[in-house]
């Protein structure tokens, strides 16, 4: 009998669905915070709460088994370094799951997935954007709007070419 299996198969197969939750995983460590349907962030909720009690323990092992799980280095040691020790008294429950709307397309279920200890942005990211919005210049006005407030365009002689 088939009780107490179930699985959200999220119309996949088997390695797709985990290389998907994988890389859900790792946008929610190196972002944060994600949006992503109410079906794939329930399902990609207990990898997350997984991965952070590895990175709670911070032994090679965990490291070695949290690499081979999220395929992705930077992630793991994002994983390790950051949010897994902001996470140390807290006995799991790591993440959460806001409902949004429903999308316009498809009219599937949005939610957001994100930590709940860990700030949402890093610091240096709100830093360097910044300054970047503030150095941007103003926008131009493009030639053919300028060739309409200045009347009739007038053809000009071609050039002939002239021998050396």
């Amino acid at each position: 009998m088939r009780h107490l299996k179930r699985t959200a198969k999220l119309g996949r197969t088997g390695e797709h669905r985990n290389a998907m939750l994988a890389n859900l995983v790792c946008s929610l460590i190196k972002k944060r915070r994600i949006t992503t349907s109410l079906a794939k962030a329930k399902a990609a909720r207990p990898l997350a709460e997984k991965m952070v009690t590895l990175g709670k323990s911070g032994t090679l092992h965990d490291r070695r088994l949290a690499a081979a799980r999220l395929h992705q280095e930077d992630a793991v040691r994002i994983l390790f370094n950051e949010i897994a020790p902001t996470q140390k008294e807290r006995h799991g429950g790591y993440t959460r799951i806001v409902k949004l709307r429903q999308r316009r397309g498809d009219a599937a279920e949005l939610a957001i997935l994100e930590w709940v200890d860990v700030p949402v942005a890093a610091p240096e990211l709100e830093k360097q954007s910044a300054p970047a919005a503030e150095t941007a210049p103003p926008p131009q006005s493009t030639p053919a709007t300028e060739a309409k407030t200045e009347g009739p365009a007038v053809s000009a002689p071609a050039e002939t070419p002239t021998e050396a």
